[in-house]
């Protein structure tokens, strides 16, 4: 299942979307460190088909976890080129213009 939230700022709509299972973690690697907010990500619990309907709605996706990002890629949402790996869990944002 994955967590989403959507912020409103402005003019734009942000995706914040994660791996229900790594809510509230820490992950480090290669100097980097992001830590997966129930402020930010913690949100409605749904499974990867209504993730996918809520990417349409928005204007900037902000994703961490593995079945989220692999999801978004799968869906032509998110290059593979452009996901990063941070510790063991893979981070990808993008801006739909």
């Amino acid at each position: 299942m994955i967590s989403c939230r959507i912020h409103v700022h402005e003019n734009d709509r942000i995706l914040a979307a994660c791996d229900q299972e790594i809510l509230g973690k820490t992950f480090r690697g290669d100097g980097v460190k992001i830590t997966v907010s129930e402020i930010f990500y913690g949100g409605e619990i749904v499974p990867e088909d209504v993730f996918v309907e809520r990417t349409k709605s928005v204007t900037i996706m902000n994703l961490v976890g593995n079945r989220v990002v692999e999801r978004a890629v799968k869906e032509g949402l998110v290059s593979g080129q452009n996901v990063m790996v941070i510790g063991e869990v893979k981070h990808a944002q993008t801006v739909i213009m």
